[in-house]
């Protein structure tokens, strides 16, 4: 199965959200990292068929998938970063209703539920009311509905959200198990929510992208080295002045900065392994893990 876009553009007045996006997704773990106003959220929409793009297409196996309309969406589950639900129905009684949505029939619907309630965790929860849940729970219960039909492709906007550390982990988890004969496209701003989990990932600036490829590609193609170097406490307010910083550690006699740099900073300065984090931090400048704003 081949999920392609081709110079995908959505336009507001004379602003692009999306401008002249083109890839090719197949079965898989993506990740779509950006920070706020990149895009991301306008191209999961146009994905999902709720926006349509100003130019350019969306073909799957060459099909146009605003073409294929309802049997393109049977294909398809989707949590957004934000998803509605009644706050006095039961985790059970809203995967029941998502069901009835999707058009799945009640027999066929109730054991889906059942099996989604377990593979999310949420089997003990199944008669507590959607208001009553924590955070992490309630991202477990958007992710059993848009698994309710068994999609064969899987779009996820933001789905750690408001996640502590654990809920994090346990959500990437979920996610790398679920990847398995199925398309996972996930948006996030936050590193560590694909660094160990998507097979590509696409870095995505002012609706373009801006690089892509596997986290070790990433890496080595960062044009700027990272560096090392100790520097006295007084003076890391002027090292961040004149350099991306990474980070700041605080030791003995001052502190330690991790700096990117085209060329060497100081004599003294250590050459270091790119991350993930240091990319996103060369491409966006400053480091992830921000308030996302939806565009």
């Amino acid at each position: 199965m081949e999920l392609r876009l081709e110079r995908l553009t959505k336009k507001y007045q004379n602003t692009a959200a999306v401008d002249n996006v083109s890839c090719s997704l197949k079965n898989g773990v993506y990740g779509l990292l950006g920070v706020n106003g990149s895009g991301k959220t306008t191209l999961m929409r146009m994905l999902c068929t709720l926006l349509k793009p100003t130019d350019g297409s969306i073909c799957l196996e060459g099909r146009d998938i605003f073409e294929m309309d309802g049997e393109y969406r049977r294909l398809l589950g989707y949590l957004p970063q934000d998803f509605g639900y009644y706050p006095d129905f039961t985790v059970r009684d809203y995967l029941m209703y998502i069901a009835s949505i999707k058009g799945l029939r009640p027999t066929v619907a109730k054991k889906r539920v059942n099996l989604m309630l377990e593979r999310v965790g949420l089997t003990e929860a199944a008669n507590k009311k959607m208001k009553s849940l924590s955070g992490g729970m309630k991202r477990r219960a958007g992710i059993a509905q848009a698994l309710l039909n068994d999609p064969q492709i899987l779009i996820l906007d933001e789905p750690t959200v408001g996640l502590d550390p654990s809920e994090r982990i346990r959500f990437r988890n979920l996610i790398s198990e679920l990847s398995e004969n199925r398309l996972v496209l996930l948006s996030t701003h936050i590193v560590s929510d694909i660094e160990y989990i998507a097979d590509e990932i696409f870095l995505m600036k002012e609706g373009r992208f801006v690089q892509s490829g596997s986290v070790e590609e990433l890496t080595s193609a960062m044009p700027w080295q990272v560096w090392s170097l100790q520097v006295a406490r007084a003076d890391v307010n002027a090292y961040q002045k004149s350099y991306q910083i990474a980070n700041v550690k605080t030791v003995q006699g001052g502190a330690r900065l991790r700096i990117l740099s085209a060329k060497r900073p100081e004599d003294s300065a250590v050459p270091e392994t790119a991350t993930l984090e240091d990319v996103f931090l060369y491409y966006f400048g400053e480091r992830s893990g921000m308030d996302d704003d939806k565009i």
